[in-house]
């Protein structure tokens, strides 16, 4: 049984195992597989995630999976996960099948995906551009896209049309990362065009598909989707490119905005463009559809979660509303001081992201023999390492399985402590996600919009039950619709 005081994560990476000898990957329990493919056969990639949290039931908080002619470490304990996780860029790196499908697939370098000294650079660049003083500065775009979903959401409320969650958020955070990040107003919310919604929709289903393949079959014949996939990229290349030459070109048209970019893109070339940054026009193309990508999957999914989340849990629903309406009670216009004002609507935010962290799993590979946990891992070993496990296990966090946003603010009995050391929902150590300031700006902008102008009359499946959890790459929610009523 685990213990009930959370272990020290400040306890230096890997430290020698205490309890005897180290145990050999080889030697852990693991899920019987086939002959020759091992647990390949096995994998169902939309629930990969609930499958890996089942056999850790089964097996244990260490456990071994074979792929092929490949063993894999899969870590549940949360201390060895968080020691794994500060243990980059030296000591793990993003797996080099991520890298080679990246790469065939012809996704550019960005930061999401690269490695050792270029993702030193590279983060040095990404970094600068997500400063909270620039992403402040990028407010009003912000502000535009909270207007335009409120505008779309009052005319489905006034028909008394259901309204497609998932869909609508992603629309608005394709609008905001557009925007805020480069400067572009693609203002998909008001004219119905998810031409590029359409396109990054294809490319991290088919990222994830194609990395746990058994059979690269796309390399033989390709299908429907590959071809649908090659379009998409394409497309979504040539527009990137359309950004960084329209950035390129208004800031040698106005030279001050280097010293004042008003773009994360403009920050990102002002960045590369310093002496010695090592930094092209091609890495910040990669670091451009990795901000399109990621902004857009994990921050409307968390959204599309909590929405859900506070319909379950009415009084959660009524004192979010209460903070949201007394802090929009002057009527004036949303300022980032209002934003920052609301705190039960974060923590709200991060209750959810302990629940339903939309990356549940993360696998990351050993550069040099270590050790994790209690088992020795040999270099080029593959470690996944299970981000939700013990953030809903009673063990490690009291009331684990109710959404209890109260806990992050240290009330009701409630310590934030155990939670905030456990849930890692933009990762941990150097390479912490860089945009979660921006995620969280967003996510406030969206339930301030929605509680302030709306009341919930619906949020659920059409079935009318709970929405199953699917993976593609980032874990989302099935069917959720809405139903508004204006105020």
């Amino acid at each position: 049984m685990p213990a009930t005081t959370p272990p020290d994560l400040d306890a230096p990476p890997h430290p020698p195992a205490a309890r005897g000898a180290l145990r050999r990957l080889q030697d852990l329990p693991g899920p019987s597989g086939w002959p020759l493919l091992g647990n390949l056969p096995q994998i169902e990639p939309a629930r990969f995630h609930l499958q890996l949290g089942r056999w850790a039931r089964e097996h244990g908080r260490y456990f071994k999976l074979r792929m092929a002619n490949r063993l894999l470490l899969v870590c549940a304990d949360h201390a060895a996960v968080a020691a794994v996780l500060r243990d980059r860029p030296e000591g793990f790196r993003r797996t080099d099948r991520l890298e080679a499908i990246g790469t065939e697939m012809g996704l550019k370098p960005g930061l999401f995906g690269v490695n050792g000294e270029v993702w030193k650079r590279q983060r040095r660049m990404v970094m600068a551009a997500f400063d909270p003083g620039h992403v402040k500065a990028y407010y009003p775009a912000l502000l535009k896209c909270g207007e335009r979903l409120a505008g779309r959401w009052q005319e489905a409320a006034t028909r008394g049309a259901v309204i497609d969650l998932q869909a609508d958020l992603m629309r608005f955070t394709v609008d905001a990362i557009a925007g805020l990040a480069f400067g572009t107003d693609v203002n998909t919310l008001e004219s119905d065009d998810d031409v590029i919604q359409r396109h990054l929709d294809k490319i991290f289903p088919k990222l994830f598909t194609r990395m746990i393949s058994a059979l690269p079959t796309w390399r033989i014949v390709k299908s429907a989707s590959d071809r649908e996939l090659d379009r998409a990229l394409a497309a979504v290349n040539q527009a990137i490119d359309g950004f960084i030459a329209g950035a390129r070109a208004r800031l040698a048209a106005d030279p001050s905005r280097r010293g004042a970019p008003h773009n994360l893109l403009e920050a990102m070339i002002v960045a590369a463009d310093e002496p010695g940054s090592g930094i092209d026009d091609a890495q910040v193309a990669g670091n451009v559809l990795t901000m399109l990508l990621a902004g857009e999957d994990t921050t409307a999914n968390t959204l599309a979660w909590c929405i859900w989340l506070l319909h379950r849990h009415p009084q959660a629903l009524t004192r979010a509303t209460a903070e949201v309406r007394g802090v929009m009670a002057d009527d004036g216009p949303v300022s980032v001081e209002h934003l920052a004002r609301l705190d039960y609507a974060e923590a709200c935010m991060h209750e959810t992201m302990r629940l339903k962290p939309v990356a549940p799993q993360l696998p990351l590979q050993a550069l040099k023999d270590t050790v994790v946990g209690d088992v020795a891992v040999p270099a080029g070993t593959v470690v996944i390492s299970l981000m939700r496990h013990d953030s809903i296990d009673d063990a490690y966090v009291p009331e684990a399985a109710s959404f209890r946003p109260e806990r992050w603010l240290g009330e009701q009995g409630l310590s934030a402590g155990s939670a905030k050391r456990i849930s890692m929902p933009f990762g941990a150590g150097p390479r912490i996600c860089p945009g979660r300031y921006l995620a969280l700006q967003e996510m406030k902008m969206v339930l301030l919009t929605l509680l302030n102008r709306f009341d919930i009359d619906h949020v659920g499946t059409a079935e009318g039950i709970e929405p199953a959890e699917r993976l593609a790459f980032a874990m989302a929610p099935v069917g959720l619709q809405m139903r508004l009523r204006t105020r």
